[in-house]
């Protein structure tokens, strides 16, 4: 019998268009011969499937189900396809786990203290397996002192939303006099700021997913932008940037990328596919801990179908891979 599976997309957050382009992906590669798919659409007015007919339904809340002709969907599962909150944060993560419902993604807490990038700098740091920016981190409703934040770290850095994805918000400062304006671009976007040590080098990222208990690390690639990093225009601009996978790296790089993101990913309990970014720093050979992506973009021009691709798997048998195994571990 087939499963009924619910795709969820939007979200809350600047990153919504981006979910639904990766829903469209998702949504056409699941085997119709073995799921019935439900793409909802999540936004903070609703939660609504739309049929083939053009007629909507609201889910009902208290236990995620639709009405549809009157007769009542339940879901074997959820493939959360949601960027930002509510859907890479814990929130719908935790929703789902009341529920009984699985899903394909990090769990709560993992999802919570991913996305946010200070927190999970601090997690990964005690770890001692990758180095780590040095940074500092700021609250809207704290006072703090710019001058002082600059004597903490040196120039340029990199100041970001701590909690938003796509690079919305962030600005790479040079000059002292740049850092407040800077502060208050990403402050418009969340209520708490990360500002970190630029680290000159290049940027190489890898996805990763477990089934049955196996790991499996997706060939890197290197992301070479031609803006002056890598932001919301370069992610998702044809041509702004060069995504080359597998990268063009020595050997034992990608083995090390490859490893440090497979220990990362255990020890922060991760689920699903994720996507861990690092930086190179070719002139010392250090490798930095950049992010984790515990729902990395599923669009056409994203990162991880090119490599699940290049790593010879079809996005319908990973795709596949990923329900079964939520289906499996509950």
């Amino acid at each position: 019998m087939k499963k009924n599976i619910a795709l969820v997309a939007g979200g809350y957050s600047g990153e919504a268009v981006i979910s639904v382009q990766s829903a469209a992906v998702i949504e056409k590669q699941l085997d119709s011969s073995k799921y019935n798919v439900y793409k909802i659409a999540i936004s903070r007015n609703s939660w609504t499937y739309t049929g083939a007919d053009g007629k909507t339904a609201e889910i009902d809340k208290n236990d995620f189900s639709l009405t549809l002709n009157g007769s009542k969907v339940t879901f074997d599962a959820v493939f959360i396809g949601i960027h930002g909150t509510p859907g890479e944060d814990g929130r719908l993560q935790g929703y789902f786990e009341m529920l009984g419902i699985p899903y394909t993604s990090c769990g709560m807490v993992t999802s919570a203290l991913t996305f946010n990038k200070s927190y999970c700098n601090k997690i990964v740091a005690a770890l001692a397996v990758v180095n780590v920016s040095k940074s500092a981190h700021i609250f809207k409703d704290q006072p703090y002192d710019a001058a002082a934040l600059l004597q903490q770290l040196r120039l340029p850095v990199f100041v970001k939303p701590a909690e938003g994805g796509s690079s919305i918000g962030m600005s790479k400062v040079t000059k002292a006099e740049e850092l407040p304006a800077a502060i208050e671009k990403a402050f418009k976007e969340d209520s708490q700021v990360l500002i970190e040590e630029f680290i000159k080098g290049r940027e190489l990222t890898c996805g990763l997913f477990k089934v049955n208990g196996q790991l499996t690390v997706l060939p890197i690639t290197e992301v070479i932008s031609s803006k002056e990093f890598f932001d919301y225009e370069a992610k998702y601009t044809p041509g702004v940037s060069q995504e080359i996978t597998p990268a063009q790296v020595p050997d034992e790089i990608t083995q090390r990328v490859q490893q440090t993101a497979g220990v990362l990913y255990d020890k922060l309990n991760c689920r699903g596919i994720v996507r861990i970014d690092f930086i190179w720093e070719e002139a010392t050979g250090k490798l930095f801990f950049l992010e984790v992506n515990t729902m990395p973009g599923q669009s056409e021009n994203s990162l991880v179908p090119q490599q699940v691709r290049a790593s010879g798997r079809t996005l319908q048998e990973f795709y596949g891979m990923l329900i079964e195994e939520s289906l499996r571990k509950a």
